[in-house]
Formats: structure tokens, sequence, C-alpha cells
């Protein structure tokens, strides 16, 4: 996402050598926690790298409230958090230091459950009870779409469950990906197939 304020400080950016980033990464650092001491920030946001690719991760006051990846769209991820939560958005990596622990731990193989404070709004209805349940199936296990609507208490309602996982805003973290098709067949994923198998055979594995 682009602001009148992003454009500002790109041009005051432009000249910063490699050796200044660090500087001014910490200065960033500084204005994400003074706008939130101030009640002026509405989500914090960073990057972090994994095996399945960059990750966006997003937070409130509340909790983590998006996981997004590279294919959809870090900056249209940001500009609809923008519209949905507030446009008071700054790049803070430490105040997501947490959650990005717990992912490089799970993806090193060492854990198998998220334990972080979420922030649920994006999710409401069917699609929230859906997303409730996921937790559920135990790590290297799966559930069928309609294991998981029978669970959520319409059994009939195997498209919207697909539809719930497809626009599930806290992918790994809520693990949409142990949902597959009855053949057991991985079926879509917000992240991709290649990336759904490697969540799953990540898990299988450990």
């Amino acid at each position: 996402m682009t602001t009148a304020s992003d454009r500002e400080a790109g041009r005051l950016l432009a000249g910063v050598s490699q050796e200044e980033e660090p500087a001014m990464a910490r200065l960033r650092e500084r204005l994400a926690a003074r706008a939130r001491q101030e009640g002026v920030l509405d989500v914090a946001y960073r990057t972090v790298g994994t095996p399945v690719g960059r990750l966006l991760l997003a937070t409130t006051e509340e909790g983590l409230i998006r996981v997004a990846y590279e294919v959809q769209d870090h900056d249209a991820v940001l500009r609809q958090l923008a519209d949905r939560v507030g446009p008071r958005i700054l790049e803070a990596p430490s105040r997501l230091e947490e959650a990005a622990r717990q992912l490089e731990e799970y993806f090193a193989g060492r854990r198998t459950r998220f334990e972080l404070p979420l922030d649920r709004r994006l999710s409401t209805g069917f699609r929230r009870d859906v997303l409730d349940h996921l937790p559920r199936i135990a790590y290297g296990r799966t559930e069928s779409y309609a294991e998981v609507a029978a669970a959520s208490g319409s059994p009939k309602a195997v498209r919207a469950v697909g539809t719930a996982c497809a626009t599930n805003p806290l992918p790994v973290v809520v693990p949409c990906h142990r949902v597959v098709r009855s053949d057991g067949s991985p079926g879509g994923y917000a992240g991709g197939e290649a990336a759904k198998r490697a969540l799953l055979a990540l898990e299988r594995a450990a």
C-alpha cells in the first residue's frame, strides 16, 4: 500500500546508504512505538522469509489479524486492512517478533501449535465457525471439507467450507491447509497448491 506519507518517506530515504539502513530501521521502530503509545497506530506489519515464500504478518492491539502469501499481493492486503481496520499502518517488525519466532519454530519442525493472540474480526458467521474448528484438527492430520462442514454444524455446507478456507485471513496459523478433498487430494489453497503440499509434508514428517 502506498500513501502520501509513504511517498514522502520514500523521498527522504532515497539517499539512504546500505550502512545507514540499520539506523533507519531503528527510526521506523521508534516512530511505530510512539504511534502505538499515542493510540494512532491501527496496524503494525512485517514480512518474514519461510520455506513457502515471504509471508506478510500484520497485528492490531488485539492480536495477529493477517497472514498473507506473496501471491496474494502484500500491497493489496495492506490496502484491504486500511479499508477494513484503519488507515494508520506502519512497518514495525518488533511488534511481530513473537509471531515470527513461532513461525520459524513451526517451519523447523519444533512447534505443532501456535500460541498467539488473534484478532478475528475479518471473519464472521459460518466462516468464523469453520475457522474456529480448524485448530482442532491435530498437527499431522487432515479432515475433508465434508467432515469440517459437519463439525461446524452444517453438514451440507461443503462448498461454504471451501470458501471459508480460501478466505482464511490467518493461513498457517489457523491451519486451513489441513482441510483436503474427500479423495485425499489437497484441493485449493490461498498460497497455491505447492505451498499446501509443502505444509502437509512438513507436518507428516515431524
